[in-house]
């Protein structure tokens, strides 16, 4: 299965075999080779180091002992410490060192928007890398929060309340609840649940992408999806994506911890659940904006 993420949808932290990859628990020991992408020696597995595994499994030999140095928990809690703490101190010092001029607003939309620039296009390098580059995700996590740092400020600036403060314990309370919500089980993520959130999540940017094209070229907020009624429930609906997109990532964390994925796999683990805290938050901006009277 592929992830919600470009950094996870190129990895495969399981293989599609159905959904084997996410269903199929490891065996205590060493897991089947069909189940398990980073099992020594399959044919599926870029890692493997014994081409003759999947022989010696079937004529009944030993596989290859387990590899050292794997993805544990350790590693993502703390790369993603790193990757998110780099988000928030630049954005601090963004927010202090480039202040918004209210006669002015529209120059810090523009160094906004070209922070935003160069994180996507560092986030699309990284994508297409066969492995993570820690300087390309933290120059990511860098120019994002300098992104969000300007844009909170503007909007903080222009609406005069508590937006940000609103947005950023929002986003909290959504990853609190999605992770409870996951290791009690309550969300389980399978082929339809991963289908129905792909889905969903096309068809939401497609009419953003449209939205923002009438705004661009017929002035205003476009037809109306990111302002008044219809913004609020598009900003509801982003959040809900979000949250499933967090589940998703859990899962791939999940599945790359219990299958034995190379410890530097907990980089892009940091890497995908940066991108969605980042789309949760902005979101969550978004809607506490509109809720606030901006529109």
């Amino acid at each position: 299965m592929r992830s919600s993420n470009p950094v996870f949808s190129r990895r495969g932290f399981s293989r599609d075999n159905g959904y084997a990859g996410f269903n199929a628990a490891p065996q205590a020991g060493a897991p089947t080779a069909g189940a398990n992408p980073y099992a020594q020696g399959t044919a599926a597995n870029p890692y493997a180091t014994n081409p003759y595994a999947q022989q010696d499994v079937r004529y009944g030999a030993p596989q290859t002992p387990a590899r050292t140095g794997a993805m544990t928990i350790d590693d993502v809690v703390t790369r993603t410490a790193l990757t998110l703490g780099t988000v928030v101190l630049t954005a601090v010092l963004a927010w202090v060192l480039l202040p918004v001029d209210p006669a002015n607003i529209n120059k810090s939309y523009g160094i906004a928007s070209g922070a935003a620039v160069v994180a996507f296009v560092l986030m699309l390098v990284q994508s297409f890398k066969r492995k993570p580059v820690p300087a390309l995700i933290i120059g990511y996590a860098a120019f994002e929060g300098v992104f969000l740092g300007v844009i909170s400020s503007a909007i903080n600036t222009a609406i005069g309340t508590d937006v940000v403060v609103q947005a950023v314990l929002g986003t909290m309370c959504v990853f609190a609840g999605v992770l409870v919500a996951y290791k009690m089980r309550w969300i389980r993520v399978t082929r339809r649940f991963y289908g129905f959130v792909m889905a969903a999540a096309v068809g939401f940017l497609l009419l953003m992408v449209v939205n923002l094209l009438f705004a661009v070229f017929g002035g205003g907020d476009g037809l109306g999806f990111r302002s008044g009624g219809l913004g609020i429930l598009f900003g509801v609906i982003g959040i809900i994506l979000g949250a499933c997109f967090l589940a998703l990532d859990f899962k791939q964390v999940e599945d790359g911890i219990a299958f034995g994925a190379p410890r530097e796999e907990s980089w892009l683990a940091a890497f995908g659940l940066t991108m969605t805290l980042v789309w949760i938050y902005l979101e969550m901006l978004r809607l506490f904006s509109i809720l606030s009277g901006d529109d």
